[in-house]
Order: structure tokens, then sequence, then C-alpha cells
């Protein structure tokens, strides 16, 4: 298996994907807008828009590669001469506050010397936190990994709710889910079989959010909560163009920068000082933002 093989896979993943979210939403179907990186390599950025259910998303494949650049080397720590990235990432805003955001990426890197590794994860950002939801999301996540190796959701799961956090915020993105990088040297997984878990969390990914997607498209949002989807955006470009690691590298590497910032929302607000009501659904929202939750 080598790294064309893995980015024919991905790329096949993408459209698995991308057909399938069709599906869920019932109305708007995928733009694909392919590019070419002068580096090397390029991708197919497919977007929708004003659907039934998004308001707006994206599912990006990508397969670059070229030198390390002196400013890779420096901020994110790489020992090689060359690289090779590609993978999958996929971000969802729908127009119901209560339906959530929902990312996915799932990558491979690998360096001219030899060294490998996969990367990736889902995680979920309700407007409205919702237990029951919750619950079902996590117990699919573990479900996935368990196929794979026990300890996966035991491991991924902390791993994703220190990653996804607002440390000027004070305050968790969403509701977590699993999170893993640098994952190559494993007891009993061979190299297929990491690729396959990759692969598998990806599949996957349609039903799973079909399901949140259930519980609230008939719900008819209020004006205010229309509001507070918009603050709950906010904290969700706050995060991505200050705190994550993947928008920084893309940036770094030469990325492409439209399909970096696919993952920003149409529309977001920001209100000086917002206070919800006490006990309301946004304060009750808050609170399990406070702390990481268990909830399994």
């Amino acid at each position: 298996m080598n790294k064309e093989n893995i980015a024919e896979q991905m790329r096949e993943l993408q459209l698995f994907i991308c057909s399938e979210l069709e599906q869920v939403d019932g109305k708007a179907t995928f733009a694909e807008d392919a590019w070419d990186r002068t580096e090397g390599g390029g991708g197919f950025t497919s977007t929708i828009k004003n659907g039934n259910i998004l308001e707006k998303g994206g599912v990006a494949f990508s397969a670059v590669h070229g030198p390390v650049s002196e400013i890779m080397r420096k901020q994110l720590q790489l020992e090689g001469d060359s690289f090779f990235a590609t993978g999958v990432s996929i971000v969802l805003h729908p127009h119901n506050p209560h339906v959530p955001i929902i990312h996915m990426n799932v990558r491979y890197f690998e360096l001219n010397t030899g060294v490998y590794w996969f990367g990736g994860g889902i995680d979920l950002t309700p407007h409205y936190i919702v237990p029951a939801q919750a619950q079902l999301f996590h117990q699919r996540l573990k479900s996935v990994c368990d196929g794979f190796d026990p300890e996966f959701y035991i491991k991924f799961k902390p791993w994703a709710d220190d990653y996804f956090y607002i440390p000027h915020r004070n305050e968790t993105r969403g509701i977590g889910g699993v999170f893993f990088d640098h994952l190559n040297d494993h007891p009993t997984l061979s190299k297929e079989q990491l690729l396959a878990f990759c692969l598998e969390l990806g599949k996957n990914f349609p039903s799973i959010y079909a399901e949140q997607v259930a519980f609230g498209k008939e719900i008819l949002p209020t004006e205010q909560e229309i509001q507070w989807r918009n603050l709950r955006r906010g904290r969700y470009v706050e995060f991505n163009l200050v705190n994550d690691r993947g928008t920084k590298f893309g940036l770094l590497s030469g990325g492409r920068t439209e399909s970096i910032l696919m993952s920003l929302p149409a529309v977001a607000n920001w209100e000086y000082g917002f206070e919800p009501e006490p006990d309301s659904q946004e304060a009750r929202t808050l609170g399990f933002l406070s702390t990481p939750q268990n909830w399994l």
C-alpha cells in the first residue's frame, strides 16, 4: 500500500460522503471545485448551500506534496526534506439551531524519511446540548473505535476534549467526540488496518449525522434561538482561526485558502457581554460546555 493508493481511497471516501449527505439534506447538491497546488498536488473541494438542512457545508479532499519549508519545519517540528499529505475534511453548518454543527477529518501524512502517521476524528458542536443526543453520538463513535481497538475510544475521547477547547473562553467547543494524531506504531494493527479505521470513521459519518439531524429538524426555531445559533457560530469561528492546528498547518504548508476556510459559517455574531437568562436552555448549554462531560 503506497501513498497514491491511500489518496485514491480518500478520494473515494469524499465522493461517498457527498452522495450520502445529499440524501440527508434532501434538496441541495454538492458543487465540485477542482484545484491545483503550485508546489505540488491539488484536490477537490465540494460545497453545498441553501439546502433543506444545510445552510453551508463542505467536503474537501486533497493530496499535496512538496518541500518542507523552513516555517513548516519550525512551527510543526518536522524532520525531513519533503512531505506528502492526503485526507478528507468536512464541516457542516445547518439552518436550524436544533441541529448541530459537525466536523470530521481523516488524513495521512508521510515524510521522505519514511516516517508516516494517520490522524483525524469526528466532533459535534450542538447549539443546544441535549444529553440523549450526546449519548447516542458518543456511543456510535465508541462502536466504530471498538471494532479496531477497545482502547481507542478511551484514549481518543479525552484527546478530543483537550483539543476542541477554547482556552480564552474557558469552555469546550462542543461535546467533543474522538480525535487522534501521529497514529502509526500500533502493537496489533498494521498500516493497512489503521487506514481502514480512518475510512470506517468516514463511512459512518453520514449516518451518524443523519441521526443527529432527525432529533431537531422538525423543531421550528424562534428568532431568539436563531440569534443564539449565530453566537455559538461565533465561538466556532474563534476556535478555528485562533486555536485549530489543522487550519494553521494548511496555511503554513501553502494550502488553498478557500478550501481551508470553508469551515467558517455563512453568518456568525458576537455580542458584547452576553449573558443568558438563568435556567434557560442557553444557560444549561453553557453549563455543559464549562467542562468536558462523560456522555456514556
